[in-house]
This record gives C-alpha cells, structure tokens and sequence, in this order.
C-alpha cells in the first residue's frame, strides 16, 4: 500500500486533482504518465482504484471499464510514453510472475502502452502490456500514427493477444507552440482528414478507436464547439463554412458507422 496521499508537479494531492471530473457526464479514459519511475503508477493506480470507507473512485460509474479476453471487467488505462520505461522493469509490473505483479490483484487492469517506433511493438509484448495505441493525429509522424502500418500492427496484436487502438485526429497544426514543426502540420480540408482517418481506423477491425482530441487547442486536435474568434495575438481556429458542431457531428455519425461493423464483424 502507497504510503500517503500522490501529488501532482503543483503539489496539489491527486485526489483533489481527480474530483472534477467525476461530476462530468460521459465517461473518463484515464491516462497514466510515466517518467521511468513505475512507483508513480503504483501510486496513481492506488488512489484511482481504491475503495474503502471513504469510497475511491474504482467503481464510479463514469470510470471507463473495459471487459478482457477472460470476461473481467476493468479498468483501462492509457500509458503515454511508456517506451522511455525498459519493457524489463514494465514486466516486474505487468506480468503475473512479476516480483510487483498488480495482475489478479484488486488493481488489475487493462495496461495500453503508445507504439511510436516499430520495434516498440516487441517491447510492448515483452512488458505485459494489454495492447497499444498510437496517440498522434498527425498521419505519417511516427511508425504508429501512419494509417498505412495500422494493417500490420493490428495483425501483429492479434497474433499476440494484444488490443490494438488506432488513434484518429481531425487534423494538426502546433506551430504556435512549436514554430519548427510545420512539417507535420495535417489541414482538416473541411473534415476529410478526420473522416479518411476514421476510415482507415475502421478498415482495420478495432475493438476500440480512441480520438486525439477534445479540445487540445494547442496542437490543433480539437473537436469540440468552436465559433470564430481573434484575439491581438492570436485566431482561434473554426470550422467554416460548417457550423461550430461539425466534429461532433461527423464523431457521431462515424460513432453510429463503428458500431454498425462490429455488429457485422460479429455475425
């Protein structure tokens, strides 16, 4: 059992940072950062999960929970950057025999890590991953964000008992924070890019697509209502000539498509 409450960088405790978003409607897919220490995950893994006489959050109803290969059903977790952790230390964590193994224990989990590289995919495997994720919206930035290896990956995740989630953006542009990276900006042309994304994600049979993002501004990923506005130093970006709900709208109808071919996958 961790001793004493997790902080965030801005140590504020971990269960305060976690407070707002129970109250939203919808459902929370938690991501895990990791910055090669696995006792941070322990430690967020604990008070996420725990339930005692203060009630914890890991039966909360907006706590996403995904049914495994052996009819459990868990908690799933995202873990960005996993790769900068050797997938040798990730194994004492993830598999059964691990000497700090949370597999059969009440933090059991659904464990993803990010695919960048093609050799991660190995590494994945070696370190008792669930399954992997591609994160980055912009098509061609990395190994796993190029639609055209997501065949290939999938394959490779089913051969290995592992869940593979495409991850589809409607576009990319972060020069405003990163003025040297141009080059990986992707145009939304109006909505073609997120749809051709969410084609290919699609091609590949998916039990998940994961969406980067809601409302990363930043890198340009949104999806959420926007409405023209400039400021002195900056122009937000919109969805002309659509209207303010156009990613939400196409979401929805892809959502609707998604689920339509799992229907048919299925028979």
């Amino acid at each position: 059992m961790p001793p004493g409450p997790v902080t965030r960088c801005d140590s504020r405790p971990f269960d305060d940072f976690l407070k707002g978003f129970w109250s939203c409607p919808g459902i929370l897919l938690v991501w895990l950062m990791t910055t090669g220490n696995l006792l941070r995950i322990w430690y967020q893994l604990y008070w996420m999960l725990h339930i005692d006489t203060t009630s914890r959050y890991g039966d909360h109803g907006a706590f996403y929970k995904f049914t495994s290969s052996t009819g459990k059903s868990l908690p799933l977790f995202y873990i960005y950057d996993s790769y900068l952790t050797p997938p040798e230390s990730w194994s004492e964590f993830l598999t059964p025999t691990g000497s700090h193994s949370v597999r059969g224990s009440a933090y059991d989990s659904i464990f993803i890590a990010l695919i960048v590289e093609e050799r991660h995919k190995h590494d994945i495997l070696a370190g008792g991953f669930d399954g992997m994720y591609t994160y980055f919206a912009s098509n061609g930035f990395s190994f796993g964000s190029s639609h055209h290896n997501w065949k290939a990956i999938k394959a490779f995740c089913d051969d290995n008992n592992l869940l593979f989630i495409p991850s589809v953006g409607p576009g990319y542009i972060d020069t405003s924070i990163r003025p040297w990276n141009n080059h990986n900006t992707r145009n939304r042309v109006n909505g073609r890019y997120y749809e051709t994304a969410l084609q290919a994600a699609l091609n590949v049979r998916p039990e998940i697509i994961a969406i980067t993002s809601f409302n990363e501004w930043h890198e340009g990923t949104q999806i959420e209502r926007a409405m023209p506005k400039k400021t002195v130093t900056r122009v937000y970006l919109d969805y002309q000539p659509h209207g303010p709900d156009h990613y939400l709208e196409l979401t929805r109808h892809w959502a609707e498509e998604f689920n339509k071919e799992k229907e048919q996958w299925l028979m």
